[in-house]
């Protein structure tokens, strides 16, 4: 595909726009709603850049847990399940009078938190959904660059991820991704072939259909 292709998949005037809006608004709901239709803004979360797998929405599990996207990472040690919450765009992360982590960032990592208690306790709702997990691989996106850049909140960063395994990353990675987009799309080229986000309804066709998976279910289950 070349580059007049990759850029001719998403309307990239009309996505400024929609980004833009969502960051005046520091609204969760619209960027939900960008991320859905625009698979590529998820670029700095691959861990592979080329050859990726599709994005899937609103993974229902536990009776009233769901996170917001999951993608599998098909690495050659086992499949690594990405699985994703997205905060606020300018969510507060940390209460100016004492550097203390808000009720909205506390209420985010004990949500990603429940996802795994969840799943270690029921192995079989694992495979069900996923079909075969070596490991989990869990995000948070919101805030903002410069509000995890400053000292504490960098040092907090450090020892939540180090302690719980928990990745969190601002909500600039999008506007990022769009830059790239402009600049240099033959980035790009692997999220063309699924350029929206699929339905969790998908997912179980998806995994029962690669054949990469195969040889994993059957050792791990």
């Amino acid at each position: 595909m070349n580059r007049e292709e990759i850029l001719s998949t998403w309307n990239i005037e009309k996505l400024k726009s929609e980004l833009k809006s969502c960051f005046d608004n520091n609204s969760e709901k619209e960027l939900l709603s960008i991320l859905k239709k625009n698979s590529f803004l998820f670029y700095e979360l691959f861990s592979r850049k080329y050859g990726i797998q599709p994005i899937f929405r609103e993974i229902n599990f536990g009776g009233g847990l769901r996170c917001d996207f999951a993608w599998l990472n098909d690495n050659s040690d086992g499949p690594e399940w990405v699985l994703v919450e997205i905060e606020k765009p300018a969510v507060d992360l940390f209460r100016k009078d004492n550097h203390e982590p808000t009720q909205q960032l506390n209420h985010a990592i004990e949500q990603v938190k429940s996802w795994r208690r969840y799943f270690t306790q029921n192995p079989s709702e694992k495979r069900r959904i996923f079909g075969a997990v070596g490991r989990f691989r869990f995000i948070i996106v919101g805030g903002q660059k410069e509000d995890w850049e400053k000292d504490h909140a960098s040092k907090w960063r450090i020892d939540q991820n180090s302690e719980y395994k928990i990745e969190i990353r601002s909500s600039d990675i999008f506007s990022r991704a769009l830059k790239i987009l402009v600049e240099y799309p033959d980035e790009l080229w692997s999220f063309t072939e699924n350029p929206q986000t699929l339905k969790h309804t998908d997912l179980e066709n998806y995994w029962k259909s690669y054949a990469y998976m195969d040889k994993w279910r059957r050792l791990m289950n």
